[in-house]
């Protein structure tokens, strides 16, 4: 008892010097009932912990909204939805995976969602798909930090599953405001999930059908091809996603003709 008397008589003291910080070499004992009260004045500053997080009072998705509406900066996004809690996937993941690469990119990536890998690195494809992506990009005399590299959901679904239209609905606000302040001359979806997210596309649609079109999304071009994923689990869809890109290429370099379109329907190639 003597010992954490002491430890009090030293926090006291340093809340009444004003200390920048405090710093206790034990901690203090912790109430069994009733929470933490902070002593008014103290300039203690807490560690922004998960739990911390869970606690406070969650942002309403119209002030989410608000907020993002006022951003014009990547990292303020990016701040923002690190402490996101718009939809459950907060209380599972281990990062915001937010997205990579040059701010000022002309061809975006979009996939559906991190996996386990990006979940615990923060950084989207950095798995086996990710690197055959960064093989694609090189065979295109591209390089990851030429492009820029995001997903529909910020946070890992539990299980890699796809992700629901209620998640995606939460999160994709945050990928609006990632293309509105990169502006890309050309957006690709990596996957029919991503790709029937963003084009609201009808859920019988299949992949081969989106292809060899071009979409206006946000007032952008976009592009639908195969996910790496898929490439490492049939070869045979390598040829037809290299056709892809190739396309993208030439759209890049003024090859395509293409203005946007609000009728909903692609141009097609």
């Amino acid at each position: 008892m003597s010992e954490i008397r002491s430890c009090v008589i030293q926090y006291l003291s340093q809340i009444g010097e004003e200390e920048s910080e405090v710093i206790l070499e034990r901690p203090l004992p912790v109430r069994k009932q009733g929470s933490k009260r902070i002593p008014s004045g103290s300039k203690h500053r807490l560690s922004p912990t998960v739990d911390t997080v869970r606690s406070s009072p969650p942002v309403t998705v119209e002030q989410n909204n608000s907020i993002l509406d006022g951003m014009s900066g990547l990292d303020d996004v990016s701040k923002l939805a690190a402490g996101c809690v718009r939809c459950s996937l907060y209380g599972s993941r281990k990062n915001v995976v937010f997205g990579v690469g040059n701010p000022q990119a002309n061809l975006m990536f979009v996939g559906e969602a991190p996996g386990a890998d990006e979940d615990r690195l923060g950084e989207p494809f950095v798995g086996r798909a990710g690197q055959l992506l960064n093989k694609i990009l090189i065979a295109m005399e591209m390089s990851r930090e030429e492009v820029y590299i995001a997903n529909i959901l910020k946070c890992r679904p539990p299980g890699n599953r796809n992700p629901s239209q209620s998640e995606a609905d939460m999160c994709i606000p945050y990928l609006h405001k990632q293309i509105e302040i990169i502006a890309p001359k050309l957006i690709v979806a990596l996957g029919l999930v991503a790709a029937t997210h963003l084009l609201k596309a009808n859920p019988r649609a299949t992949l081969k059908s989106l292809r060899k079109q071009i979409f206006t999304y946000q007032e952008t071009a976009l592009m639908v091809t195969y996910h790496p994923a898929a490439l490492l689990r049939n070869s045979n869809l390598k040829r037809p996603a290299w056709e892809d890109m190739q396309t993208a290429m030439k759209f890049l370099g003024g090859e395509i003709e293409w203005k946007p379109s609000n009728s909903g329907s692609g141009l097609g190639l």
